[in-house]
């Protein structure tokens, strides 16, 4: 999934001359900003510091929660090397974030994938949230940023373009508006990674699942949750909760939504073949 700024509309031309663009290798992806009111001057000096401080804090995050380093905080835990209370405050709170979800979700999300020990279902959206934070507090407040395909936009309007599974470089549908949080989840990059938390073995009911709220880390982990639960069971569920909209592509290409999901389409872009099945 892919981010891409709609026309400035209305801004000053003082504040959309020259957006402010960023892109950071960090958490194994690419993390990726742009700023739209950056600003000239001492303003835009001062939303440069706060794009410093975001990718810092990325970096930060990253030392303390990635499963692959090995001596990070999480993989230290995992070997019981460490027990929680020797750890960053952060981590129980994140731990906590996940249970939630999984009581959600009726244990179809899980900081466990194969019995091992990984919020990285939560943990990259939350990062990216991080950084919209930092951002916010500087006085942005018409900027993206995204993670690993997964995107938050502050203000707007913006488009954003939702990948196709099965067609790279193609668009399965552009969504549109203000505030959005983006997040797919699917097997194009990584294959069937993600796993039936209750039957240990790769879900491949789905090839995406996209949703569409207003916060990333609930939405990114939601998206997990219901790519898991397959092409009946996770429209449905997401049709059940308020705030978040979901389109899926299935195996032999058709899609489906819920009933919001037409709403949030650009205008003049078609969602294409078959519908709610």
């Amino acid at each position: 999934m892919t981010a891409a700024a709609t026309s400035p509309g209305a801004l000053p031309r003082a504040l959309r001359a020259a957006p402010l663009r960023h892109a950071e290798h960090v958490m194994g992806t690419v993390f990726s900003f742009t700023v739209r009111d950056a600003g000239l001057g001492a303003r835009r000096v001062g939303v440069e510091a706060a794009l410093r401080r975001a990718v810092a804090r990325l970096h930060g995050i990253d030392r303390v929660f990635s499963p692959y380093w090995r001596d990070s905080q999480v993989s230290r835990l995992a070997r019981a090397e460490s027990t929680l209370a020797d750890c960053d405050p952060e981590l129980a709170e994140v731990l906590e974030r996940c249970r939630e979800v999984a009581r959600e979700t009726d244990g179809w999300f899980t900081a466990y994938p194969g019995g091992r020990l990984d919020p990285s279902g939560w943990v990259k959206g939350w990062a990216v949230e991080e950084a919209v934070r930092i951002l916010r507090e500087a006085g942005a407040a018409d900027f993206s940023v995204g993670g690993g395909g997964d995107v938050q936009c502050v203000g707007g309007p913006w488009r954003v373009g939702v990948a196709h599974p099965a067609r790279p470089g193609a668009l399965v549908a552009v969504v549109a508006g203000h505030d959005l949080a983006v997040a797919t989840s699917g097997t194009a990059e990584r294959g069937p990674h993600i796993l039936d938390p209750h039957t240990g073995r790769p879900a491949t009911g789905l090839l995406s699942l996209t949703l569409v709220g207003r916060r990333l880390a609930r939405t990114d982990a939601w998206a997990t949750a219901a790519f898991a639960m397959g092409p009946d069971r996770g429209p449905a569920w997401v049709e059940a909760r308020a705030g978040v909209e979901a389109l899926a592509v299935l195996p032999d290409g058709r899609r489906r939504w819920t009933s919001g999901f037409p709403a949030l389409v650009a205008p003049g872009v078609p969602l294409g073949r078959s519908g709610r099945d």
